[in-house]
């Protein structure tokens, strides 16, 4: 029916930037002072190897969007390419990513700014924000993707005026002083494990280069459009994400004389740019929260209305607003959930977020041997690298970091997932029945569903 149908009007750059946003490009300060802990000083080369690792499951993500170009990213590929089962629960474990996602943001966004305004309660800024954030999503992909292409810019702005601050230390005789260095991605007289131990924290960073695949539906083109997409966001991401550290170790080569690990980011950047830089980096900080925010809701909003649509969920997350075509039911539900973004700790609504994230990449991954490999018989020697070996690669890699994740990641992530295997059971009356799907053919749905 029409108005299940989204309305197409991206372009690559207008998904590319929402994986920005989603992503959160300036997020590298933030985690640079505990990654260089973990890396012994080598944080470059543990990017350098996250990317590596990413780029695996991003090219997966491409071929999957190639042949199932709609709302739903993991869970449709999953449902489509193995069974419905199974992509039933790789949607349900999807939405413990993305329903908690945006609640992390507002949580952010609340201690940041009580901290930097303590006369104004935490409350204040969380629910300010939120408002804001559904407003944008509600209106339409067109209002933010010109929020996303503002936040993106001032994202990048920031980080070239790093940039330039660092070379002119460096070059001064501060830090290094040297702008060639290979010690920021390989020390010799360090073990390799400590870019290993970097990379498994790093690989978080680059979350979200997936999203861009839940606006297939709003996108023209999007079997060409949102493979090119995901594999920009990843590398645009990993090569910013290695600049920053790059400089960052350059200014400050040892990481042990940091006074917290937690904010080096902010000692590093009053050093290179003074008291001016170090609140512009505030100001970035926050409207990075607010972008990755936005994306996150218009994502998880998205994957719910695939579900919805799909009968796997009820009826009432598969409307669309009349006016605006946005899920706007979905919309307004995370930002109710997201109100518990007022009672509930960091550490615990973090812990949710991880343990969905790779079941959903490992099940891509697999997705791609199934369809590919299994179904269509691409086995000539170039189909068994393409569908076979470089998917394998990448559901292993995702395995390895599944298995590494933090114990409260783990066990809430299992009772999340089981759960939603209940709740299977009682969709498909005991497995006597299939779970409800949409009838998308593979290949020619973009064809039927084009504006």
């Amino acid at each position: 029916m029409q108005q299940d149908q989204m309305k197409r009007s991206l372009t690559l750059i207008p998904v590319v930037l929402f994986g920005f946003s989603f992503m959160a490009l300036a997020t590298v300060f933030s985690t640079y002072g505990i990654a260089a802990e973990l890396s012994n000083g080598m944080v470059s080369g543990s990017y350098l190897l996250a990317l590596i690792v990413m780029l695996f499951t991003a090219y997966s993500y491409g071929q999957m969007a190639k042949v199932v170009p709609s709302a739903g990213s993991a869970y449709t590929y999953t449902q489509k390419s193995i069974s419905p089962h199974v992509g039933f629960m790789v949607g349900w474990a999807v939405l413990m990513d993305y329903l908690f996602i945006p609640m992390v943001n507002y949580l952010l966004f609340g201690i940041f700014f009580s901290a930097a305004f303590p006369a104004i309660p935490s409350y204040i800024w969380i629910l300010g924000m939120l408002l804001l954030v559904t407003l944008i999503n509600a209106r339409g992909i067109r209002l933010a993707t010109m929020a996303n292409a503002m936040i993106t810019i001032f994202s990048l702005l920031f980080i070239f005026i790093f940039i330039g601050f660092s070379v002119k230390e460096i070059v001064g005789g501060a830090g290094t002083g040297t702008l060639l260095n290979v010690k920021p991605f390989f020390n010799p007289d360090e073990s390799f494990s400590y870019i290993v131990a970097g990379a498994a924290l790093l690989c978080f960073s680059f979350l979200g280069f997936d999203s861009a695949t839940a606006f297939a539906e709003e996108t023209v083109n999007p079997k060409k459009t949102i493979p090119r997409a995901v594999m920009l966001i990843t590398l645009v991401g990993g090569a910013v994400f290695m600049t920053v550290s790059y400089f960052a170790y350059n200014v400050w080569p040892d990481h042990t004389t940091f006074t917290d690990p937690d904010s080096a980011s902010h000692e590093i950047i009053t050093f290179v740019g003074g008291k001016l830089m170090a609140t512009l980096f505030l100001a970035v900080y926050a409207v990075t929260v607010f972008g990755s925010a936005m994306s996150s809701q218009a994502s998880a909003s998205r994957v719910l209305f695939a579900m919805g649509r799909d009968g796997q969920l009820p009826s009432f997350f598969g409307k669309l607003h009349p006016k605006f075509k946005t899920p706007i039911n979905n919309i307004l539900l995370i930002s109710a959930i997201s109100l518990l973004s007022l009672v509930l700790s960091l550490t615990l609504v973090a812990s949710f977020i991880n343990f969905g994230a790779f079941i959903a990449f490992i099940s891509v991954n697999i997705a791609v041997i199934s369809y590919y490999f299994i179904k269509k018989k691409e086995r000539s020697f170039k189909g068994t690298i393409l569908y076979l070996i470089l998917p394998g690669i990448g559901a292993v890699l995702d395995i390895w970091l599944l298995l590494n994740l933090d114990i409260h990641s783990k066990v809430l992530g299992s009772i999340w997932f089981a759960l939603g295997f209940i709740y299977l059971i009682f969709l498909t009356k005991g497995f006597k029945q299939k779970p409800p799907e949409l009838h998308l053919s593979l290949e020619n749905d973009s064809q039927d569903r084009t504006a």
